[in-house]
């Protein structure tokens, strides 16, 4: 069998494995990277621009279908042509895609890019497309897919995921969702919105990730007025003729389709894992270090989707970043990881930053928080639903995270995770500017009230914030 020699191979061509090409490629070192299965990153695909598009279209029409005391509809009662809805998706989602293809493996010569599946025969060789490749550094960036339990695959096409969904010609009348975590509820609500009858399902107790207590109990409130949603049992799947039955303890709907949607497994099947020569996790995965990507002490490297740790767009390309940067140098260098950052894009946002609830020590920790009814700006939206909880150190002041489901919470939650980022104090971020009328004065708000909290306080009277309840 033929064998070629690099400095350093990249198994999986999505977001990780681009972006440690761009850092090997920075370093000089020769390299190959190999992708088995389709091309492009699965945020272009499958992940994050179809389902915002179909998000869109959504709120397009459910907006367009709200009554107004004000604007009457003189052009009789809106209905959607879901064909076209699923087009306009479908083209958004190629754009996309095209736009990654277009700006990485398009242009790279036959000998740079291996469309095909990789297999270790030992920790730094390869097997791929008839060939060994003897790699210095090896990068593992195989991404993740849907993970589907064996007993739901028997019922074929009628068992959706996201691989798939956004291929439907048309909407099916009626939709059962298990899994409630951001996918699900995304997609969920988004489907609800666009006419088709949704049930949500999922075996926590919880909405969307939440663990705030207060936050969890305020979505579920929220969200639960949009569409039916059961909590707390484990589904099951049963057929009826041409549909599917779906119930979970007191709760059963007969729907056209389900979308499965309860987690991801790595795509580490048949990648020869076993031959690097360290133990294996219940995923199938070796141990590695978060701050270097390494696997033990092996000139191998983990990065994306495919460790299950962060599975977002922006902590993939890091990931990637740092693995690519050790895997092209001879000094393995660690790298603090960025403040968390999650956004749910349902209606209204849930988002989280920082520090999460369970891991919070609440004899240590202070918390602020505010109800979305009075805020000016979301009142005048219609929009004021929600709650805002802040936390930060008692004694220090310092922010430590956040959890909200909020209007525009996208964006509050960016404000925070930058200013968690920066080290700031609740007193530092009050004497911060406020403009009125706008969202962002809920966080204001909500800081106010953990100021009160807080033993940290601003020193002196040098900036007019200290006029305002921010002072000494």
């Amino acid at each position: 069998m033929e064998e070629r020699s690099v400095d350093v191979a990249v198994i999986g061509s999505g977001t990780a494995g681009l972006n440690a090409i761009g850092q090997i490629r920075r370093a000089g070192k020769s390299f190959v990277l190999i992708n088995g299965g389709e091309p492009g990153t699965t945020c272009a695909r499958v992940g994050c621009m179809p389902s915002k598009a179909m998000l869109q279209v959504a709120e397009d029409y459910h907006r367009h279908r709200q009554p107004s005391q004000y604007i009457g509809d003189g052009r009789g009662e809106s209905v959607l042509d879901g064909r076209e809805a699923m087009e306009h998706v479908r083209d958004l989602r190629d754009t996309f895609v095209d736009r990654v293809l277009g700006n990485s493996t398009d242009n790279m010569p036959e000998d740079l890019f291996i469309q095909d599946y990789a297999r270790f025969v030992a920790p730094t060789l390869l097997e791929v497309a008839g060939q060994r490749i003897r790699a210095g550094r090896v990068v593992i960036a195989t991404g993740s897919r849907p993970l589907v339990p064996p007993a739901w695959r028997a019922f074929g096409e009628r068992v959706l995921t996201t691989d798939d969904l956004f291929e439907l010609e048309d909407l099916p009348a009626s939709v059962a969702v298990i899994g409630l975590g951001t996918v699900g509820l995304e997609l969920g609500q988004g489907l609800h919105r666009l006419g088709v009858g949704v049930t949500g399902f999922d075996q926590l107790t919880t909405l969307g990730n939440t663990q705030d207590p207060e936050v969890s109990a305020c979505a579920i409130d929220l969200l639960g007025k949009g569409f039916p949603i059961h909590l707390g049992r484990a589904a099951e799947i049963t057929e009826e003729g041409d549909k599917l039955r779906v119930t979970a303890g007191a709760h059963s709907v007969l729907v056209e389709r389900v979308l499965c949607s309860i987690g991801r497994v790595p795509n580490v099947e048949n990648l020869g894992l076993e031959n690097l020569g360290v133990a294996l996790n219940d995923r199938g995965l070796p141990a590695y270090n978060r701050h270097t990507m390494q696997v033990g002490d092996l000139p191998v490297f983990l990065a994306g989707d495919v460790d299950g740790e962060r599975p977002i767009l922006h902590e993939a390309g890091d990931e990637g970043k740092i693995a690519g940067y050790n895997a092209a140098r001879d000094r393995i260098t660690a790298f603090r990881r960025k403040a968390p950052l999650a956004i749910n894009f349902c209606d209204p946002n849930i988002c989280f930053v920082g520090a999460r609830w369970d891991d919070l020590d609440p004899e240590t920790t202070a918390v602020g928080q505010i109800k979305f009814a009075p805020v000016g700006r979301a009142l005048i939206m219609g929009r004021n639903r929600g709650l805002l909880r802040v936390y930060a150190g008692k004694s220090s002041g310092v922010i430590l995270g956040a959890e909200m489901i909020a209007p525009r919470g996208e964006h509050l939650a960016h404000l925070l995770c930058w200013c968690i980022e920066q080290g700031l104090t609740v007193g530092r971020l009050l004497r911060m500017p406020f403009y009125h009328p706008v969202i962002e004065e809920a966080l204001q708000a909500a800081l106010y009230d953990l100021y009160g909290k807080v033993e940290a306080k601003n020193e002196g009277l040098t900036e007019l914030a200290t006029l305002t309840g921010a002072g000494s």
